[in-house]
């Protein structure tokens, strides 16, 4: 296993650098990852990630100049992929920092400090993402001995009132784990999809960024989603929204 993976299966987030083209960065997801297409990539699941320059529609936020919420990517498929490569092309002129979120740091703060939040952030069917056509699921999901994310904070989620209720107090938990990535043309970032946010900050100048998603191969070892102490017991009733 080499040390960019083996960071991946510990930390769930690895960093790197001397990825200076779309070549390159394809080679690097191809050795870890089976890649799965993007709605806004091309053939080879790259997707070209700048201002486009005009008036765009909700979901298409990251082709303006304009920050963006941390979240998980594909939040409103069933399966959303388990990794997230982004490596950088052409910096900002001026901030397009880009911000990351450790969703296991967010889940044991809530668990130490407001168990009943997360037992409402885990509630089955409480969330609606990605509109009508969407996926019906929670923010917090165990998936056997793990927990994943699954979040977005625009108008593309729609939360049942007892998961509204606490929002304000993940958007305040989200916030005192924030990390800043400033990154340099060929420099990026691996990260496992089901338990790590991504988001930038708002920029000038043409920012090229780079993204692929993927599954990683099953010879690495790489599990999604993180182990939780705290488990909360959920009724079996379900929370529509």
């Amino acid at each position: 296993m080499n040390s960019l993976t083996a960071v991946l299966v510990e930390r769930g987030l690895a960093m790197f650098d001397g990825v200076a083209s779309k070549e390159d960065l394809l080679r690097l997801a191809r050795s870890i990852a089976t890649i799965v297409p993007h709605r806004d990539s091309d053939s080879t699941g790259i997707t070209a990630i700048a201002d486009v320059g005009s008036q765009v529609r909700s979901g298409f936020a990251g082709f303006t100049t304009s920050a963006l919420n941390p979240h998980t990517d594909r939040s409103g498929i069933d399966r959303p992929p388990a990794l997230l490569l982004m490596s950088c092309q052409q910096p900002a002129t001026r901030g397009g920092e880009c911000v990351v979120i450790d969703g296991k740091s967010v889940y044991d703060d809530l668990a130490s400090t407001n168990p009943e939040a997360i037992k409402a952030l885990s509630a089955p069917r409480s969330v609606l993402f990605g509109g009508a056509a969407g996926h019906l699921g929670s923010i917090f999901t165990r998936v056997g001995d793990r927990v994943s994310v699954r979040l977005r904070l625009d108008d593309l989620a729609k939360f049942s009132s007892e998961v509204a209720r606490w929002i304000p107090d993940l958007r305040a938990t989200l916030g005192r784990h924030i990390h800043i990535l400033r990154l340099n043309a060929g420099q990026g970032y691996i990260l496992d999809n089901h338990r790590w946010l991504h988001g930038r900050r708002t920029f000038s100048g043409q920012r090229v960024m780079y993204r692929v998603n993927g599954d990683p191969l099953d010879s690495l070892g790489v599990k999604s989603g993180f182990r939780a102490s705290f488990i909360p017991v959920l009724s079996e009733e379900t929370s529509g929204v």
